[in-house]
């Protein structure tokens, strides 16, 4: 797993800096703005004993260029819990995460990579522990629908997941 992270973070890297050095054909006034995003999550976490996981978020992105913006994420996602090792009913996790990030589109202003980091905040079933969150991914967006896949790590919790998020987003 902890390779996995390293590729991830790698991959992330590699394609921010190779759109840094590109020849940048922006327009020199592009408008910027803020756009805001209402998502939905499903994931399958890849480690513990939790089985899947199902949420939903608010997104809000501030545009600095045509190519770069900031992000700000938060909602809620439930990690569904079976039975553990003794067969035993274990109770779900559920959470608030609250994730600042910086999107870079990088092909045909279209395609992206999205970096995220911040907390989870536990809110059910007498979970009381907030963890560190960081969160790299690829996506898709045009004027108004985003699709992405995101590799999503809780250190506290226990475990990670790949999630995908089919979201909805218009200007502000």
């Amino acid at each position: 797993m902890r390779k996995l992270q390293i590729i991830c973070l790698a991959a992330f890297a590699f394609l921010y800096s190779n759109t840094t050095f590109a020849q940048d054909s922006e327009v020199k006034n592009y408008d910027q703005g803020f756009r805001l995003g209402f998502g939905l999550n499903g994931g399958l976490p890849t480690d513990n004993a939790y089985d899947w996981s199902l949420g939903g978020d608010v997104r809000l992105q501030y545009d600095l260029s045509k190519r770069t913006s900031l992000t700000f994420t938060t909602g809620f996602t439930n990690l569904f819990m079976g039975k553990d090792e003794n067969g035993v009913d274990v109770n779900d996790l559920g959470f608030i995460p609250a994730k600042a990030g910086f999107k870079a589109f990088i092909w045909e202003d279209q395609f992206y990579v999205l970096g995220e980091v911040g907390a989870g905040f536990a809110v059910t079933n007498g979970y009381d522990d907030t963890t560190f969150l960081w969160a790299p991914g690829i996506g898709y967006a045009n004027k108004y629908i985003d699709i992405s896949v995101r590799y999503e790590d809780y250190n506290k919790f226990k475990t990670n997941q790949v999630a995908l998020r089919l979201a909805y987003g218009f200007d502000l």
